[in-house]
């Protein structure tokens, strides 16, 4: 049940007041959210649709893309409508699914991203037993595992902060919901809600975090016992560089906003952390991870001519 209060709505101030800049910050994030969506949209369609991308990889690809364009689509499009709004103001229920989905969604990804750095290690680390291992139903669970923790977890942070009482001001220094600016705007004791923020998605976030970093290791090792040589130790770079930046890029500002403590940072620095993983980050993913690898490339220019060729054939 959501919290009764003189609060019915809030106003996302956004990422400026300046109204001479916002025209333009409009061009930059909407072109920014097109490819996004259109990219990851593009490879979640080829996972699917080709026979030869029906691998754990692209499996957890698929995982990836969907969540990037839902992830976007959570915070861009009022982000965009508010540039030209004169109220900027989203409901009660509103922010507070905002606040659920982004969560959701954040820390699905990055609970997933441990999942790939897994599967690279034993791909890399144990290539004869990878197809028993990583079999499909063991594949599925852990893509439902993920998607469920991460669920629940949102759960709590949305239902605690549904709960507060917001009698003060209602303008939330931020371009979308989250937990952290809804705390400074709550008229009663809120160390328990900081208490949750601080250790259960710093949980979420370090834990996979460290797990990726652990598989990344396991392959250098692994393969540099093997050879003993610098190739193979650049071969293991390589193959974890691109997962690695993705890693980065989320993680960061991802502990930076959510581990420090509330007073750490200011309101313009969380912002900023929060366009690097919110807004960067899923427009990156397709280029770094999909477009990169053969197999995805071959399978987007096979599906990008047979789509030219049925629309010539429709205007013909």
């Amino acid at each position: 049940m959501l919290n009764q209060t003189s609060v019915t709505a809030f106003l996302l101030l956004g990422v400026t007041d300046i109204q001479a800049l916002q025209p333009y910050l409009f061009v930059v994030f909407l072109a920014i959210y097109m490819v996004s969506v259109v990219g990851n949209g593009a490879v979640l369609l080829v996972v699917i649709s080709d026979p030869r991308l029906h691998l754990p990889m692209y499996f957890f690809l698929g995982n990836l893309s969907c969540l990037d364009i839902c992830y976007s689509t959570v915070t861009l499009p009022k982000m965009l409508e508010n540039f030209f709004s004169t109220h900027k103001a989203i409901s009660f229920l509103g922010c507070i699914s905002q606040l659920h989905f982004f969560h959701f969604l954040g820390s699905t990804e990055a609970m997933l991203l441990a999942v790939m750095a897994f599967d690279r290690f034993v791909a890399i680390c144990r290539p004869l037993h990878y197809s028993v291992i990583m079999n499909y139903q063991l594949c599925t669970r852990m893509a439902v595992t993920v998607w469920t923790i991460g669920f629940f977890h949102a759960l709590l942070h949305s239902m605690m902060t549904s709960h507060l009482n917001f009698c003060g001001s209602h303008q939330i220094h931020h371009f979308f919901c989250d937990v952290k600016p809804l705390l400074e705007l709550a008229c009663e004791n809120t160390e328990l809600n900081q208490w949750l923020l601080n250790t259960v998605t710093g949980t979420i976030a370090m834990g996979p975090f460290f797990l990726t970093l652990l598989s990344y290791f396991s392959i250098i090792i692994s393969l540099f016992s093997k050879t003993h040589s610098c190739s193979a130790l650049r071969k293991a770079l390589s193959t974890c560089a691109s997962h690695f930046m993705v890693v980065i890029l989320l993680y960061a500002p991802v502990i930076f906003t959510y581990i420090s403590p509330t007073s750490g940072s200011s309101m313009d620095q969380d912002q900023v952390a929060a366009i690097m993983y919110t807004v960067v980050t899923p427009m990156l993913n397709p280029l770094i991870y999909t477009l990169r690898n053969k197999d995805v490339k071959a399978a987007l220019r096979y599906h990008f001519i047979k789509l030219i060729f049925y629309v010539f054939l429709w205007i013909l």
